[in-house]
């Protein structure tokens, strides 16, 4: 039988980054925090490095974050007990909590896509709690079936298990599933490994090599073109 292409019927979105500019917010907070802007890319190295840590089951998430500061704060020379490490972890979170933003692109997005009849679900690999919060506090949480965290699954991206549990959580085929999200091989190639579609949201033009069967987008305004483009149907009801 020649190939056709399939019908969608679920869309995955990260958060951090795909819905919600989390950067631009830690990296806000963190200057007032230090009254430095240069020293992002030394969060960002530590950060990688500790969620590592979370993924390998080494540490849970409210370890790491307070790990990650004692050793940022370490790094800047500081002579910090473990009550500064708390308290600065603590003026932290919550001036972060109120520097949260949506991009300008998410809400057309979401109603478009919950117009056409398809489920979503958001899949971070971020702490459950943390991420929970954050979609319900910027009116996001309503638009999504179901909320995939990686510290309750026990998997993170780009496992394919992480992936298929989602599918198998709203009850669909990994054919009939895209995955979008900031980071290439993370969300992208981890989700076209799957077998679900894999949409990388290339916000700010990096030059990359994109693999084979990996689609791109500069925005999330290009993504029902994208979906009506690849899929035979868009939006197919199912099983509540």
């Amino acid at each position: 039988m020649p190939w056709v292409p399939p019908e969608l019927r679920l869309v995955c979105l990260d958060i951090d980054d795909t819905l919600i500019d989390f950067s631009a917010a830690g990296r806000r907070s963190l200057a007032a925090l230090i009254g430095r802007i240069d020293l992002w890319p030394l969060w960002e190295r530590i950060t990688d490095e500790h969620v590592a840590r979370v993924v390998a089951g080494e540490l849970d998430y409210g370890e790491m974050h307070v790990r990650r500061s004692q050793a940022f704060l370490a790094e800047l020379g500081a002579l910090v007990d473990a009550t500064d490490v708390l308290q600065f972890e603590a003026r932290r979170k919550e001036m972060l909590r109120r520097s949260w933003r949506l991009f300008d692109d998410v809400l057309p997005c979401l109603e478009w896509l919950a117009a056409a009849g398809v489920r979503l679900a958001a899949v971070t690999n971020a702490s459950g709690a943390h991420q929970r919060e954050k979609l319900a506090n910027l009116g996001l949480l309503g638009f999504f079936d179901h909320v995939a965290i990686a510290g309750e699954v026990g998997v993170a991206k780009p496992d394919p298990v992480m992936f298929h549990s989602v599918c198998v959580e709203v009850g669909c085929e990994p054919a009939e599933a895209v995955h979008v999200g900031d980071k290439l091989e993370t969300d992208a190639v981890g989700a076209r490994d799957a077998g679900l579609g894999g949409v990388w949201l290339n916000r700010g033009g990096a030059a990359k090599d994109v693999p084979a069967g990996v689609h791109v987008v500069c925005g999330l305004a290009e993504l029902p073109e994208l979906l009506v483009c690849e899929f035979a149907r868009v939006g197919v009801p199912l099983p509540r």
